[in-house]
Order: structure tokens, then sequence, then C-alpha cells
């Protein structure tokens, strides 16, 4: 059983505490997802005539209703196991 876990931290490089830059990053992204719903409309005209997307997403983070600022704070210290080294920016 060890054998397979730490084959999966390798593969996924989850087994580490991640660098405070790409934690910021990716806590930033999480925290503008929940201020509110995102989405995206596509419209394409091509030979085979016009075509059309629609997307949208919701996070549980929003659902909740908690704080983007809290959710970004509590992101980066679950990911780097300390806090922030920059001011979240909406």
């Amino acid at each position: 059983m060890k054998k397979h876990v730490i084959l999966g931290c390798l593969m996924l490089g989850a087994c580490g505490p991640m660098s405070p830059d790409r934690a910021a990053d990716v806590c930033e992204d999480r925290a503008r997802a929940a201020q509110g719903p995102t989405g995206e409309i596509g419209v394409g005209v091509g030979s085979g005539g016009t075509s059309g997307s629609f997307e949208i997403g919701v996070t549980s983070d929003y659902l909740q209703g908690r704080d983007p600022y809290q959710v970004y704070e509590n992101c980066v210290r679950q990911k780097t196991g300390q806090g922030p080294i920059r001011p979240l920016e909406l």
C-alpha cells in the first residue's frame, strides 16, 4: 500500500507544500470564483454555419457565502503551511 501512495505523490507532486508564489496564484483564482458565478459565451461563424456555446460555473465557496478574502487566506495556509506572501487583489 505504501508503494502506491509514494508513487501517487511522485506522479502528482502533491505530497509536499506548494511554493508560496504558486499557491498565491491558485488561491487568487479560487477567491475570485468565490465572489460569484463565472461564465463564458461563445459565438462562431464558419463554412458550416453559425455555432454558439454557453458555460457557467458556481463554486461551493460562493454557494456557502464564504468571504473571498478568507477563502484566499485559508487556501494559501492549506497549500503552504504559512500565511500569504501578498495580499489578495480582486
